[in-house]
């Protein structure tokens, strides 16, 4: 059966109906302001998790713990400089 030239010109302004949508959605997709929205609820949805918080906890008291390791190194370091001066100029 052949098609009416009617019936094909609906057709191609259907499919064209159909591309200018899927094209539009392409595009506000592809925002930077889309993608930085999509980034950041998911940042959110992923902070939620208490998995995700326990380890980050974790980290945290491993920072704090090595920066407070750090301090004390150096203030000894700093200690044992001074008390070497002391014995230098001493002699």
């Amino acid at each position: 059966m052949a098609r009416s030239m009617d019936d094909i010109q609906r057709d191609i302004e259907r499919t064209r109906r159909q591309l200018a949508g899927t094209l539009d959605e392409l595009a506000h997709r592809t925002k930077p302001e889309t993608l930085a929205e999509d980034a950041k609820a998911q940042a959110v949805n992923k902070l939620q998790d208490q998995n995700v918080q326990i380890a980050l906890a974790g980290v945290a008291a491993a920072v704090v713990g090595l920066v407070v390791i750090s301090v004390a190194r150096s203030r000894k370091r700093s200690k044992d400089l001074k008390e070497l001066k002391k014995l230098l100029a001493s002699r």
